[in-house]
């Protein structure tokens, strides 16, 4: 064999022998990364509920579902149905307070950690909107129902019609039409839309969203909760978002399709609630002061974050047998 071809031969070896140790490095950081992954999500405290505002009845009973081996998407419903049916609160199912012609309409939907979705809009007369978009999920070829559709669907598949005007807040209603002023009321009693996140023992995430909408709306608004990637938004492979507040705000920036995409980018649920909320901040200039958007995320490995613009805003973490209420940094320090 002559020098040149030595050489020749000598460096393809060389080159065999770089790309075999390359691919092999590669291999390893890559099984690497899987095992970190899975060990990062083994190690997550589940089951896992985080809800919007001081609900503890609620993340209790979803909790509760799921410890007992129930899934983060039995678990969701079953803990937005105890807050739908307390009629103390006015701005969830029954109770609610109603639009500006006095009809309580409730809009809600639900996801599953496949991706599936279900919602309802304008839904009257039926006590759990939650339970209406699940099924809208799981028995039509469709994603969401609006108005008497819904109803209609709800009442020929077995949901009884019930009044959802109480006593109060049909008297709160006769107050407010005395000026019928209408301002969106900041964190009205600490209580507006109920947003849920679980992770079920298995790791599997689901979420869901239930409100009765801004009180004294215009007949026919609908808000961001029953909405897809605003209002709620879950991705399985990396987390959930929901948001509770002013909807039209929300609805505008796709607030929690954009917490979840910031996730995927590799930021905490604290650092991607936080970037939403000043996306609305920018959009918003001075008129930030007039309303309040709040945001609750959870990624696969179990973090948590909330943030939220104006002080008052509160969510409940049940994890580790612990249900304990939490107040989140805000944007408005003065």
């Amino acid at each position: 064999m002559n020098r040149r071809k030595f050489i020749q031969n000598t460096a393809i070896t060389g080159i065999g022998i770089s790309a075999g140790m390359a691919a092999l490095a590669c291999a390893k950081t890559s099984e690497e990364k899987k095992t970190n992954t899975e060990k990062l999500t083994i190690s997550g405290s589940f089951p896992l509920v985080i809800a919007t505002w001081d609900v503890k009845e609620a993340t209790a009973k979803a909790w509760e579902v799921m410890q007992k081996g129930g899934s983060s998407l039995d678990a969701i419903e079953q803990g937005c149905m105890v807050e739908e049916a307390n009629a103390d609160g006015q701005s969830v199912g029954i109770g609610g307070l109603p639009d500006r012609d006095g009809n309580v309409t409730l809009d809600a939907c639900i996801m599953n950690p496949e991706g599936d979705y279900g919602a309802v809009v304008y839904l009257q007369n039926i006590l759990h909107p939650i339970s209406v978009a699940r099924k809208v999920m799981e028995e039509t070829p469709h994603v969401l129902l609006a108005g008497k559709g819904a109803e209609q669907f709800a009442l020929e598949i077995g949901f009884e019609k019930v009044n959802l005007l109480t006593e109060n807040s049909k008297k709160a209603w006769e107050a407010w039409k005395i000026t019928s002023q209408y301002q969106p009321i900041i964190n009205i009693e600490n209580h507006d839309t109920i947003g849920m996140l679980a992770i079920d023992q298995k790791g599997n995430i689901s979420g869901g969203c239930t409100t009765s909408g801004l009180a004294y709306k215009m007949a026919g608004r609908v808000g961001d909760s029953p909405i897809i990637g605003s209002g709620l938004f879950v991705d399985n492979e990396v987390g959930a978002a929901t948001a509770t507040g002013l909807g039209e705000e929300v609805l505008k920036t796709v607030g929690s399709f954009l917490i979840v995409e910031l996730m995927r980018q590799g930021k905490s649920p604290q650092e991607a609630c936080e970037e939403a909320i000043n996306r609305i901040v920018k959009k918003s200039g001075e008129r930030i002061k007039d309303f309040q958007v709040g945001y609750i995320a959870v990624n696969k490995q179990g973090q948590t974050g909330a943030y939220s613009i104006q002080k008052g805003f509160v969510y409940t973490v049940y994890q580790n047998e612990e249900n304990k209420k939490h107040i989140p940094e805000y944007y408005m320090k003065s």
